[in-house]
């Protein structure tokens, strides 16, 4: 028997382990707990536009769809250039050929030709000449346009500032919850967090417009937040 005890003790060593550090947060909050999570919220004006944009081309070989798609693209990434559009905002999204099928009722499918798509995503620092952009995009042979989407480049500084406002938020909510039960605020326990920049905004381009006019692009307000989960121990 004295040979199994050293094993006996070895398996009972990490469930008591374990128990001690489950129980240890709890060991040191000797008042009431108070769990709070707090919102907050800045706007700040979008300053980076992301766009997909493409030539679609079909053929009936392989070859000509993918020769004409390069023709097209190429004239597409050079009026990206000639607009002031940076080598490192230009980067491929994807490239697809893909045959073409006729289907028909009781007949097996009949090759048609192919298809070629090239797609860039392009991101655009100065938002305000967007929508002339996409109209030399147009001119240039693209005719696949997604977005545009719209961002802050930089967000740490409003998203710190919306942090800072989450947390006096839930410190007032602490405080007012104290006075309700004739309790008074100790001491914060924990800080936890999530959350962050909303999703991008995608308005709906207008493809319609009057002659001369380039397309219209308003970016409006980007909202960013922050969600803290506070424990603060009252007494």
């Amino acid at each position: 028997m004295l040979r199994f005890a050293p094993i006996a003790l070895a398996a009972i060593l990490p469930v008591a382990a374990a128990q001690a550090q489950d129980a240890a947060p709890g060991s040191t909050l000797h008042g009431t707990r108070l769990d709070i999570a707090a919102t907050g919220e800045v706007t700040r004006a979008p300053d980076v536009a992301t766009i997909s944009a493409g030539v679609v081309t079909q053929s009936g070989t392989a070859s000509k769809a993918m020769a004409d798609n390069a023709q097209r693209m190429t004239a597409t990434i050079a009026a990206l250039r000639k607009a002031g559009v940076a080598d490192r905002d230009i980067r491929t999204a994807s490239l697809r050929l893909s045959p073409q099928y006729r289907y028909q009722d009781n007949q097996p499918p009949v090759l048609t030709g192919y298809q070629a798509s090239n797609q860039v995503s392009v991101r655009f620092r100065e938002i305000a000449h967007a929508g002339s952009i996409l109209d030399a995009l147009v001119a240039a042979g693209a005719n696949q346009i997604d977005g545009p989407s719209f961002t802050v480049d930089k967000p740490e500084p409003a998203l710190d500032e919306a942090r800072t406002q989450a947390l006096a938020t839930a410190k007032a909510r602490a405080e007012l919850y104290a006075r309700a039960a004739g309790l008074h605020v100790k001491r914060i326990v924990r800080i936890g967090e999530s959350g962050g920049a909303e999703p991008p905004i995608r308005p709906m381009m207008m493809m319609a417009r009057a002659k001369g006019d380039s397309t219209p692009v308003e970016p409006g307000e980007e909202t960013l937040s922050i969600t803290l989960q506070v424990t603060f121990e009252l007494e």
